[in-house]
């Protein structure tokens, strides 16, 4: 239960963290983007007010330089072409002179791009371009060559995302080092509830057996009487807690009590399941099973006999009256599948998950009618995470349910 409860907590924090670096790293990338496209969007602009060519200031910079990110060198290290055009598609003029990676040839494939895409602006390749309408009929295409700026936000982009990643994996070191210290006083709480309810169990024990005796003693000298046969009753059922409490202690614990080995499963399914058959027909039901011969298992033979005997009494018990229990246990992709199907009218679909609650209880008349605690689907659940497994409640239709555990072969 530590383990798990450290997992947990080292999970939740690293899906914080991660999603918290993520969030982080994708909103500077898209700024970068967006502060870099703004800049290529103000250099298409000032050419495009400037007639298709970059102002020159041959004394120095300007008292006013045009918007953007404008200096003397500007004009000498940007590289750009400029198409002017009709209407029709016609290509009137190419003005080449401020680029050496496209010549006059390649005029009218760039032309193409920008008829498809119309006015406005846009990327093609290594290239922004801004389609204009000058006046009738006349269109002018700037295209920006701006390999060097896209190729700075791509690097940016993947180092930014390498040190997030370290970042995470640094994170991930610390949690896990510190998880302990950090769970560290709900560790001691829970070891401490541990060993109250275990030191109680095993006080209670000794009274117990005292007065289940004394009760046979009296009953003998006495003879029957239905006062000693109630307090017998109910000596019994305080047994029957106490031994439950201390099944749950023990499975809680960081190192359960449980051996494993390799067993046939299908011959011991076989066997615990048969002897429910008489008491599902003194409850008026019919007990269907189906076990798949030939499957081996491999983990604690008694815990296993005990999750299955538990799923079985608690199947005759909540079932409807007369009705039949359907069992079982089948080879599947994830491993050792057992199932208990029977009809429950009444059941609340939305609430099957607490089903599985320590002393939870959906139907408090029945389940004094049935003597139940609520502590048995609690200790099958802990069976079956101490076997590495799984285990659900599920309602495939309405007024059915199912409980469905899976082991590891």
């Amino acid at each position: 239960m530590i383990n798990r409860l450290r997992r947990q907590f080292i999970v939740i924090a690293m899906l914080s963290v991660t999603l918290m670096v993520f969030l982080m790293t994708v909103s500077i990338n898209v700024f970068n983007f967006l502060s870099t496209d703004s800049a290529l969007c103000g250099t298409l602009q000032m050419i495009y007010d400037n007639q298709g060519m970059i102002p020159q200031f041959p004394g120095g910079r300007p008292e006013k330089p045009p918007r953007g990110q404008f200096t003397p060198e500007t004009p000498y290290s940007t590289r750009y072409f400029v198409l002017y055009y009709n209407g029709d598609g016609t290509l009137a003029m190419a003005d080449m002179k401020h680029i050496a990676a496209v010549t006059d040839t390649d005029a009218d494939s760039f032309l193409l791009i920008a008829l498809d895409h119309g006015e406005g602006m846009g990327y093609k390749g290594q290239y922004k371009y801004y389609v204009v309408c000058m006046g009738e009929n006349q269109y002018m295409a700037i295209f920006l060559d701006c390999q060097r700026e896209l190729h700075s936000v791509q690097n940016f982009a993947v180092i930014s995302l390498l040190v997030a990643a370290a970042c995470v994996a640094l994170v991930y070191l610390l949690i896990w080092f510190f998880s302990k210290k950090a769970i560290g006083p709900t560790v001691k709480s829970v070891e401490k509830q541990k060993q109250f309810i275990t030191d109680a169990s095993h006080e209670l024990k000794t009274p117990l057996t005292v007065i289940a005796t004394s009760l046979k003693v009296l009953e003998m000298e006495m003879g029957r009487q239905k006062w000693i046969d109630k307090a017998q009753a109910q000596t019994e059922k305080l047994s029957e807690l106490v031994n439950d409490m201390v099944t749950l202690a023990r499975l809680d614990e960081e190192k359960p009590p449980v051996r494993f080995a390799r067993f046939d499963i299908s011959s011991l399914v076989t066997e615990t399941a048969g002897s429910f058959q008489d008491f599902a027909a003194a409850k008026g039901h019919t007990l269907e099973i189906n076990i798949e011969p030939g499957l081996s298992c491999c983990g604690d033979e008694y815990a296993v006999r005990q999750l299955v005997s538990i799923l079985l009494d608690n199947a005759i018990k909540y079932a409807d009256d007369g009705s039949m229990i359907r069992f079982d246990l089948e080879k599947s992709k994830k491993g050792l599948t057992l199932r208990t199907s029977n009809s429950c009218t009444g059941l609340d679909a939305e609430k099957l998950d607490q089903l599985f609650d320590r002393f939870y209880r959906p139907d408090r008349s029945r389940s004094k009618q049935t003597g139940g605690f609520g502590l048995g689907l609690s200790i099958a659940r802990s069976i079956v995470e101490t076997h590495k497994g799984s285990i659900c409640a599920k309602c495939p239709k309405e007024g059915v349910i199912q409980f469905i555990a899976v082991l590891r072969e």
